[in-house]
This record gives C-alpha cells, structure tokens and sequence, in this order.
C-alpha cells in the first residue's frame, strides 16, 4: 500500500472520494481529510479553537463511516465548523468515541448535503481497507 490516503474520483452528479486505511480507524481519518479537503481550500488556514467530543453507534461499519461523516457534514454546514484535526479514542465496526479540533471556514468551497450509501462497501485489500464515498452536493 502506498501512503496515499485519498483521491477524488469523476462521479457524474456528486463528489466522490475513494479513500484508503491500513485499519477501519485510519480509513475513517483519512475519509474525514478527504472531506474536509473538498469544504474547505485552506484547511492549515483555520483556526484551532473549537473542540468537539462525541461517541457514534451505528449497525456496522460502512453504516459507522456514514454517521461519522455526517456528523462532521453536520457542523460544517451549520455553523461553518471544519475539523482538521480529528483524534479516535475507541473504534469497533460499530462505535467510535472521538474529540475533534479545528475552527470556522470563512466560507466552503463545496457544502455536502449528504453522504450517501450509494455503492457503499468496505473493502478489505491485502494491504488495508479500501472505499469509495459518494457526498451529495
């Protein structure tokens, strides 16, 4: 596996992203980059004076990397809230605990209605977990 974390892939309507991790934390934190990198230009540019801890529950993990996405999707659109910096204290295929950094976008480059399912599945390589996530719009 090279150290590619993410790359943005041609989606006909929406954004998509396919994103790779040597375990379901480290997929989760690079799909979380990946994200962010679409919302926000600049992201060495925020500030780092928000923090944020929440614990996720989800049926299984495509499910658990849809709610954590969300859930940043959620603060950004809302109240403009980018978290660069995401730490995982615990990760099952059905929970994650987590505390979040990072501060306020002047403005987002792209705002993600949604992550969607569409195609959704986690894929184990011989070198790690690999997925592709459609973000509406």
């Amino acid at each position: 596996m090279s150290d590619k974390q993410f790359e943005v892939v041609d989606h006909t309507a929406d954004w998509a992203v396919r994103v790779y991790g040597r375990s379901l934390s480290q997929l989760l934190l690079h799909a979380a980059a990946a994200m962010n990198s679409l919302m926000v230009a600049d992201l060495h540019a925020l500030s780092q004076d928000e923090e944020r801890h929440f614990t996720l529950e989800a049926y299984d993990a495509e499910s658990l990397l849809v709610e954590w996405l969300g859930e940043l999707a959620y603060w950004a659109e809302m109240e403009q809230l980018v978290f660069p910096h995401c730490q995982l204290q615990h990760v099952t295929d059905t929970t994650l605990t987590a505390t979040v950094r990072g501060g306020r976008a002047s403005e987002l480059q792209k705002h993600i209605k949604a992550v969607t399912y569409h195609n959704l599945a986690i894929a184990s390589t011989e070198v790690g977990l690999e997925v592709t996530i459609v973000f509406d719009v």
